[in-house]
């Protein structure tokens, strides 16, 4: 590995209120970006990143960028046969575990750099990653996962059985999934910051896409999410899933009280009810809320705590997601203790590159380890594909499967090159219109008052501040 590069790269989609949510009100959808480059004549590289919603992207960039002497000057070919390797070394080092342990912005940058060496050993082996997991040997696999911590609820012995087991009837399945893709569901009506008449609309629309099941986001305001969810289950019917996600809003008394009072609409899954750390009060929420499901996942910090959200049932459907924990091998851990404990995984997804990401995740598990779909679909949200070189591609309903070699992780030149932060195309226009829009709003109040007004230095539109000015700036 000759080098590696890192990009904070951030889109402006509170602008449009895209993704908003009770406790994410104006996100803008944001990637640490990491490219690994290698001396390879095919030119070969690996691509993975971090979503985050804004600032502090560049805190997780830094973080990133603590790791890369790790990888860079490494064999290629060594780092892509055993990337689980990388992973426990990386982990493993006791001054990063102390800013942890296996938690937080170190262990997502962690993330992101184990996801951009299997990028860049799908792409040399030329297959999708799904296959790639789908095709390898289950003693490998086994080889790539930690089982610190985890033996009490799953072995390496038992990982090996359902990897054993899910190779039967694998070929199979892999035909059927590039006939028919995978089951999606989409949250793009039900941001929170939409007015009714848009999730009405688009709520139709996914129907007629061919969707099952949508996501409405609630939380905020109880009568709103009464309002919202009967104008929804109005526009879809009766037989189509509605899930609602409170983005972890509530305590676990309110919790209950709240999903029981929209329980008429018959919600398929509350999503993130109370704390994401809460495990024993996701339990008291599951047991209390019924047959409304429980589900969450996307704030897990690690395989651990899955771990004990199944031991201690308090979840209906495992939401792994691809940029929070440690990249593929810590992934495989818990998709394995989902499969071990019967519980169905339906991936999140919807920032910047996560739909590209979790497909693969949920094939791989389709075609080689639990073999079936059912009760199982991956969260879709229809922006920001465009900036992919191989970007998600849905049909009816369903997630079409990769062929492309690789993770789906690589970014188009062009959209680094704009929304670059600070000093990107559109980010650079942004602040220069702000800037002009300042000025003529002090010269227009100077005027009325009738006395010569100095332009106030002022913060961009949205929250995401202006860099700090150099020497010669300042």
């Amino acid at each position: 590995m000759v080098a590696a590069d890192t990009r904070d790269v951030r889109f402006p989609t509170s602008r449009e209120l895209d993704g908003s949510d009770a406790m994410n009100p104006d996100p803008d959808y944001s990637a640490a970006y990491l490219t690994l480059r290698t001396d390879a004549a095919d030119g070969a590289e690996g691509h993975g990143f971090v979503f985050t919603i804004g600032r502090g992207n560049d805190v997780q960039v830094a973080a990133i960028e603590a790791l890369l002497p790790y990888v860079v000057g490494r064999d290629a070919d060594a780092l892509c046969a055993d990337p689980g390797a990388l992973y426990r070394e990386l982990t493993g080092d006791s001054q990063l575990r102390w800013l942890g342990p296996e938690k937080g912005v170190m262990h997502m940058a962690i993330g992101a750099v184990v996801n951009a060496v299997w990028d860049l050993a799908a792409r040399r082996a030329g297959k999708p990653l799904w296959q790639l997991l789908a095709d390898a040997e289950p003693e490998w696999l086994v080889s790539q996962v930690d089982f610190r911590y985890l033996t009490d609820a799953l072995t390496p012995g038992d990982a090996l059985r359902l990897l054993r087991r899910g190779k039967e009837g694998a070929h199979t399945r892999a035909q059927v999934l590039r006939e028919r893709g995978y089951p999606a569901y989409t949250t793009s009506p039900g941001w929170l910051g939409y007015s009714d008449e848009k999730l009405t609309r688009l709520a139709r629309q996914a129907v007629a896409e061919g969707f099952t099941q949508i996501k409405l986001k609630v939380g905020a305001d109880l009568d709103d999410d009464i309002r919202r969810l009967r104008a929804a289950r109005a526009a879809v019917g009766p037989d189509i899933r509605i899930a609602i996600d409170a983005n972890q809003r509530w305590d676990v008394g309110e919790a209950v009280e709240w999903t029981r009072a929209l329980a008429g609409s018959g919600p398929y899954w509350i999503e993130e009810p109370t704390s994401p750390d809460d495990i024993l009060g996701h339990a008291a929420v599951r047991a209390a809320v019924a047959p409304v499901k429980v589900a969450t996942g996307e704030h897990a910090h690690n395989r651990v705590m899955f771990k004990q959200l199944l031991q201690a049932r308090a979840v209906d459907v495992l939401q792994l997601d691809a940029a929070r924990v440690g990249g593929v091998n810590e992934n495989l851990a818990i998709l394995l203790l989902a499969a071990y404990h019967g519980v169905p995984v339906c991936p999140h997804a919807g920032g910047v590159g996560l739909c590209e990401l979790v497909q693969h995740l949920a094939m791989f598990d389709y075609v080689a380890l639990s073999g079936t779909t059912e009760d199982r679909v991956i969260e879709y949200v229809d922006h920001l594909h465009e900036h992919f070189t191989d970007p998600v591609r849905i049909t009816g309903g369903h997630y079409a499967a990769p062929t492309a070699p690789g993770f789906s992780s690589q970014m188009r030149p062009a959209a680094l090159a704009q929304y670059g932060y600070p000093h990107g195309a559109f980010w650079t226009a942004d602040r220069a219109a702000a800037g002009a829009a300042a000025i003529a709003v002090d010269r227009r109040a100077a005027r009325a008052s009738g006395r010569p007004g100095i332009p106030a230095p002022r913060r961009p539109p949205h929250g995401t501040p202006h860099p700090p000015a150099t020497e010669g700036e300042a």
